[in-house]
């Protein structure tokens, strides 16, 4: 299975950034934490970005990383 990752800046948070994950490109992004089974544990790293580890993994298995500014900028809605 193969989807797309994109890092989105958390909702009401300070430019903070969280990672977002879609299946197919039509659906809307929704937090990394909604696929429990995609998910692997974050690193130990105090101050590390949650979702690093699960982003590298995705990454490896051939998921298209989306830049911010084009997820965004499409009018699919995403959950934070």
């Amino acid at each position: 299975m193969s989807g797309q990752l994109c890092w989105i800046p958390k909702f009401g948070g300070n430019g903070e950034l969280s990672l977002h994950l879609r299946l197919e490109p039509h659906q809307p992004w929704k937090p990394h934490t909604y696929f429990p089974k995609l998910c692997v544990p974050d690193y130990r790293i105090p101050g590390g970005s949650k979702g690093w580890a699960t982003s590298q993994q995705l990454l490896k298995a051939g998921w298209q990383l989306v830049s911010t500014k084009e997820a965004i900028s499409v009018n699919i809605p995403y959950a934070s």
